[in-house]
Parts: C-alpha cells; sequence; structure tokens
C-alpha cells in the first residue's frame, strides 16, 4: 500500500471510531435520562395504581427492559417482520395506549409545562410553546417517514 491508501485507511478508522464513540455516548445519555424518569418519578408504580393493577407494577418493569432490549437488538439487525395488513394498526393502537397512559402518570407526578414556562418566563406564552411542541412533533414524524425513511 502506498502512503496515500494509509493516510485515507487511518482517517477512515478514526472517523468510524469517533463516531461509534458519539453514537455509543448518546445511547448511554439517551437510555440513562430514560431510566432516571421513570425511577426518579415513581412512573411505573403511578401507572399501575391508575389502571388498578399495583400488584403487577414488578411485570411493568420487567416488560419495558425487555421491550427496550429487545427491539433496539433487533433495530441494530434490520430485522422486518412480515405481520399482514390487520396487526400493526393493533400494534400501533396498543403503542398509543400505553404512550397515553405514561403520558397521563407523568402529568399527574409533575407538571411540566406550567414549570417550564414559568422558570424560562414564558407564562404569557403558554399557548404558544404548546402550539409549537405540536408542530415540531407533526413535522419530525412527516420529516421521519416520508424523508428519512422514503
Amino acid at each position: 500500500m502506498n502512503e496515500a491508501a494509509l493516510y485515507n485507511l487511518a482517517v477512515s478508522g478514526l472517523q468510524q471510531a469517533i463516531g461509534a464513540f458519539i453514537g455509543l455516548a448518546g445511547g448511554i445519555a439517551v437510555g440513562g435520562s430514560f431510566v432516571a424518569v421513570f425511577v426518579v418519578l415513581d412512573v411505573l408504580p403511578r401507572l399501575a395504581q391508575l389502571t388498578g393493577s399495583y400488584r403487577l407494577v414488578q411485570w411493568f418493569e420487567y416488560a419495558m427492559v425487555l421491550g427496550t432490549l429487545t427491539f433496539t437488538t433487533l433495530d441494530f439487525w434490520y430485522v422486518q417482520f412480515k405481520l399482514g395488513q390487520w396487526l400493526p394498526p393493533i400494534i400501533g393502537l396498543l403503542d398509543g395506549i400505553f404512550i397515553g397512559l405514561v403520558a397521563a402518570a407523568l402529568t399527574e407526578v409533575l407538571n411540566v409545562l406550567p414549570i417550564l414556562a414559568k422558570r424560562l418566563g414564558m407564562s404569557t406564552v403558554l399557548t404558544y410553546l404548546l402550539i409549537a411542541m405540536v408542530l415540531g412533533k407533526i413535522c419530525g414524524s412527516l420529516f421521519d417517514w416520508f424523508v428519512y425513511r422514503g
């Protein structure tokens, strides 16, 4: 190998190592934040209390950890399932129900938006803050569906 090829190989390897480090650091930060929110705010016990199934709270925790590990692994390996036409809407409905319950539990445990607006001095524009969050979520979803996965 000549000198230019070795240089390109070294730069490519360095770029891959930096990318892997950033990805791993980001994953640890997001995962740690996810766990911290659920543990510190007692979201799962509150979710169990809302649904009247407090005796199953440990199963909720197991399901969350197992689901996170399973689907992260499947995402890394680009596994795709052929589920037919009727199963994905059912899975989506169940996901939506879970997310709605978690949002309800978070809302009851912590009044996030009013506290955020007060701390940032944005109490007078709280409505605009909510609209901006909703529009940002919609734009992000549309970008993901049509551009990123397109």
